[in-house]
């Protein structure tokens, strides 16, 4: 199998008898070398030497004298959330359990670049031995905004940084940015679709975001959405569906849903409550699902045998942040009540 997505950190992570991540102490000097993290040009001694201590130690112990002594404000900002999160990593034991708590509590009080990290490695693992592309390239959307394009009814999904670097850059980094900052054209962005015939290549070029997704009704992308969901819901919450997608939702006792990102939750709010809902903005709505669980036991008992609809819709600007978490916390379990 290949070993995809190296940039995870899923190398530096165990796993437990449950499939769960464990959390290292590599995992944590992944995490140190990190750009929040790591020394740069500007950064002061008191600075590099905490780093190096860390780095060797990354389980050490941090007196305030030493955050103080952090020459530079921004960084020392960083080292407290580091520190934060290394304390809610190592209480938590794994990744997952770590990834529930931060939202089932209420409110984050962590940087969101921590929990996509977390989401990143964790989606790597769910995806361990998986031989599909469409499947992985699926995945990306679970820590990776995008930006989305609708013409002719095909809808593509594009890596919203790899979209921005190329109207920067050109592609060529750097050089790119000098290149357009002297007024020079560059070129446009050029993306493959994922298909049946290039689909393979994507383990050439993983960690580049590099492929358009097509998540058009009834295509290969959507249906590996559908899969994924489904292989998330039962990682964390140990319980089986199936996940299909739909044209729309015609049910005249529609009774739960859960949106997969924040307007998808908000469009689908005021359909439930019949609230006008123009055409522009139920155009934003891109995809469909429903969900049953594989045994009725698993779910709440006035919701028996009724089917749980997700929605996937973009902003105004066309940009797509899936929110895996919503699956975790507002499925209606049986242990929820």
């Amino acid at each position: 199998m290949q070993n995809f997505w190296t940039a995870s950190g899923f190398d530096t992570l165990t796993k437990n008898d449950h499939g769960w991540l464990r959390v290292t102490p590599d995992y944590l000097r992944f995490i140190l070398a990190r750009p929040e993290l790591a020394p740069i040009q500007e950064s002061g001694p008191q600075e590099r030497v905490l780093h190096a201590a860390l780095d060797a130690d990354p389980l050490r112990k941090i007196s305030p004298e030493e955050l103080i002594a952090i020459e530079d404000a921004d960084a020392r900002g960083n080292y407290v959330y580091f520190l934060k999160l290394r304390k809610a990593l190592l209480d938590a034991v794994t990744l997952e359990r770590f990834y529930l708590q931060s939202f089932r509590k209420g409110s984050i009080d962590l940087p969101p670049v921590f929990l996509e990290l977390a989401a990143h490695a964790i989606t790597r693992g769910l995806l361990d031995g998986i031989d599909d592309p469409y499947e992985v390239r699926v995945g990306e959307m679970f820590f990776r905004p995008q930006r989305v394009s609708i013409e002719g009814g095909q809808i593509l999904a594009a890596d919203a940084a790899t979209i921005q670097m190329f109207a920067e850059t050109g592609g060529f980094g750097s050089v790119g940015r000098l290149i357009a900052q002297q007024g020079t054209a560059l070129a446009s962005v050029n993306m493959d679709v994922m298909s049946h015939e290039n689909a393979q290549l994507y383990w050439l070029r993983e960690n580049r975001y590099s492929y358009l997704l097509d998540l058009t009704h009834e295509r290969a992308g959507e249906q590996a959405l559908a899969r994924l969901l489904g292989r998330w819901v039962k990682h964390f919450l140990g319980v089986d569906v199936s996940i299909e997608a739909l044209p729309k939702i015609d049910d005249e006792v529609w009774r739960w849903h859960v949106g997969l990102d924040a307007e998808s939750t908000l469009i689908l709010n005021d359909l439930y409550e019949n609230n006008d809902v123009d055409e522009a903005r139920l155009k934003r709505l891109i995809s469909l699902f429903r969900l049953r669980f594989t045994d009725d036991s698993d779910m709440r008992s006035d919701l028996v045998g009724k089917p749980v609809y997700l929605g996937l819709a973009i902003t105004e600007d066309n940009v797509l942040k899936i929110k895996p978490q919503n699956l975790l916390i507002n499925l209606p379990l049986k242990n929820n009540g």
